[in-house]
C-alpha cells in the first residue's frame, strides 16, 4: 500500500479538521460529547500540570488556586458565564461547612469560581481518588480530605477529625448535601453526612445555590453556551446544636436553599426561552 506524500498527509489532516468543524456546527450530539471530552482533558491537565509548583507547599489550600484559574479559562472557552452574588454573606473569622446543590460534573467550574473568593476551601473525596495519580497527588497537595466510605468506623473518625480541622484552621469544607447529581427543577432530599460534620465542628453552614444549568441537557445531549448565578446565602449557625437537632437543621437548610434555587433559576430564565420553573416558598 502506497504511503501518502507530505502534501497528501496535510490534505487528509485538513479534511479531518474541516469534518470536525462541520460536525461541531451541525450536530448537537457531537458538540455535547466534544465539549465534555474537552472538559475532562482540560480539568485533568489543569489539576496535574502545576504539581511541581504545589510541591513547595504541600496540603495548602492555596495550591488549588492554580488549577482553579485553569478551570475558569475553560468556562470562558465553553461560553459559560458565572455571576457570583451575596459576597456580603461570606462567613468571616471562622471555618464553615459550605453546602451546594449538585447538578453536573460541570460543578467543578463552580468550585473554581468560589475558591479564590471564599479562601481556605477544601473538599472530601473517596480515598480511591488518591490512587489515580497524578490527579490523586494533585488533590492531596491542595488539601483534599480522603474518606474510606467502606469502613464506617474510619469514615466516622475522619468526620470527627474534619470537625477539628474546620475549627482550628478556619477551613471551609465544601459538600453536596443531595449526595448525587440532580438537574431537575427541585432539590433532592438532603443526606445527613454534611450536617453531622457541621454539628461536630459547631461551625456555621454557608449555603450556596447555583441556578439551574439551562444550557445543559444530558437527555437530549445538548451543551450550549450559557449563564448561571452562584448565590451565596446568609450563614446558618450551628453553635450549641447537638445530634438531636440534626433533622431540624436539615429541614431549615433545605428550605432556604430550595427557595433560593427557584428564585435564582427564575431570574436566569428572564434571559432564556426555557419554560418557567414552579416552586414553593418557605414559611
Amino acid at each position: 500500500m502506497a504511503m501518502l506524500s507530505g502534501g497528501g498527509v496535510t490534505e487528509v489532516f485538513a479534511a479531518a479538521i474541516l469534518l470536525l468543524v462541520f460536525l461541531y456546527r451541525v450536530s448537537n450530539v457531537f458538540r455535547y460529547y466534544f465539549k465534555f471530552t474537552l472538559f475532562t482533558v482540560w480539568c485533568l491537565t489543569a489539576a496535574t500540570i502545576f504539581i511541581p509548583l504545589m510541591l513547595w507547599r504541600p496540603r495548602s489550600y492555596k495550591n488549588a488556586y492554580l488549577p482553579a484559574w485553569g478551570a475558569r479559562q475553560l468556562s470562558k472557552f465553553l461560553g459559560i458565564k458565572f455571576e457570583i452574588t451575596g459576597h456580603e454573606n461570606i462567613v468571616q473569622d471562622s471555618g464553615c461547612v459550605v453546602l451546594m446543590n449538585h447538578q453536573s460534573a460541570l460543578d467543578v467550574l463552580v468550585l473554581a469560581e468560589i475558591w479564590p473568593v471564599m479562601e481556605r476551601c477544601t473538599v472530601i473525596s473517596k480515598k480511591e481518588v488518591f490512587y489515580l495519580w497524578p490527579f490523586g497527588l494533585g488533590c492531596w497537595l491542595w488539601g483534599t480530605i480522603f474518606i474510606d466510605r467502606l469502613n464506617v468506623e474510619r469514615a466516622q473518625s475522619t468526620i470527627n477529625n474534619t470537625g477539628d480541622i474546620i475549627r482550628k484552621n478556619k477551613a471551609r469544607l465544601c459538600l453536596y448535601p443531595e449526595g448525587t447529581r440532580n438537574s431537575s427543577s427541585a432539590l433532592l432530599p438532603f443526606k445527613k453526612g454534611a450536617f453531622h460534620v457541621a454539628i461536630a465542628s459547631q461551625a456555621p453552614i454557608q449555603p450556596i445555590v447555583v441556578s439551574r444549568y439551562y444550557f445543559l441537557d444530558d437527555t437530549k445531549r445538548l451543551f450550549n453556551p450559557g449563564y448561571s448565578i452562584i448565590n451565596i446565602l446568609p450563614p446558618i449557625p450551628t453553635a450549641g446544636l447537638t445530634k438531636f437537632d440534626l433533622e431540624m437543621l436539615m429541614e431549615k437548610t433545605r428550605c432556604v436553599m430550595s427557595e433560593a434555587y427557584v428564585k435564582t433559576s427564575d431570574h436566569v430564565l428572564a434571559h432564556s426561552s426555557t419554560p418557567i420553573i414552579n416552586g414553593k416558598k418557605c414559611n
